[in-house]
């Protein structure tokens, strides 16, 4: 299996698993929380057909990579992503960051991008700008919504993980969008994780504001986001990211969930394949 070394830490190095598919046009694919880069699959399956390269990794903590103790915060997420950029040596490339990889596509392109590897960018579901409700960002979530997150991870992980699956991809006894199968398969990758990594990840990406970083994004940027997300409410994240990036395309899918890369694969894939190439669709 394919992995990359960071050294974060001076004392521990770090192993990153990633795979790499297709020849064409790079893309990077960045997981949400709680997942890994299996959660591509829908995309790995298709864009490689359409001379994509596709490259997604298991975030520190999270799939096959190592899960040290510390160091989750996103100095130290979006490192490990300079690190893949460069051991692979990709350049004119396409990141796309699904949910809390949004954080690290905004942080790359504010801080690491000086050589011009990265020309586009696509955030989909993404918690930009700053989730945390404060004094100078109202529009944000209370502290007292992820504290009870915590909660619920440390008292009984697969309990918490199998209901946050329902609200991600809106999931009801009259809505079924995804099978029990599928509900299954996604309690299997999400478990990969331990219980450490998912609450040092969930604090970073529900207390990180990203609202400088996203000043300095100056690549073509592709937003899009389900109108009934019930994980990340579209009001306080990609309408807000919108605003501050009016050069930005901004694609919302009417009644799309959260998990939207599965509910709406072939429309998310025809999406990522149109802005890649120019706004050409992938059956032309």
């Amino acid at each position: 299996m394919p992995f990359i070394n960071v050294n974060q830490e001076a004392s521990q190095e770090v192993k990153i698993y990633y795979q790499d598919i297709g020849q064409g046009k790079p893309v990077v694919f960045i997981s949400g929380w709680p997942s890994n880069s299996q959660m591509w699959e829908s995309q790995l399956d298709v864009l490689p057909k359409n001379n994509i390269r596709c490259i997604a990794y298991d975030r520190r903590g999270f799939g096959k990579s190592d899960k040290p103790w510390e160091s989750y915060d996103y100095d130290a997420l979006t490192s490990d992503l300079d690190e893949l950029l460069k051991q692979l040596d990709l350049r004119e490339l396409t990141l796309v960051g699904f949910s809390m990889g949004g954080g690290e596509v905004a942080r790359y392109l504010s801080k690491y991008n000086s050589e011009g590897r990265v020309t586009k960018a696509i955030l989909v579901s993404t918690v930009l700008p700053f989730l945390l409700k404060t004094d100078n960002n109202p529009e944000g979530l209370p502290q007292e919504m992820f504290a009870q997150i915590e909660k619920e991870i440390y008292a009984d992980r697969p309990k918490f993980l199998a209901n946050f699956a329902k609200d991600f991809y809106s999931v009801s006894l009259l809505n079924k969008t995804v099978s029990d199968d599928f509900l299954n398969a996604n309690q299997i990758i999400t478990l990969q994780s331990n219980g450490n990594a998912t609450v040092k990840a969930m604090r970073s990406w529900s207390t990180t504001d990203f609202r400088e970083d996203i000043k300095k994004i100056n690549v073509p940027t592709l937003i899009i986001h389900g109108t009934d997300d019930k994980t990340v409410p579209i009001e306080v994240s990609s309408d807000r990211t919108a605003d501050m990036l009016p050069q930005a395309k901004y694609i919302k899918y009417d009644g799309a969930p959260h998990g939207l890369f599965y509910t709406e694969k072939e429309k998310l894939n025809n999406d990522i394949f149109w802005f890649v190439n120019e706004y050409q669709s992938i059956n032309s």
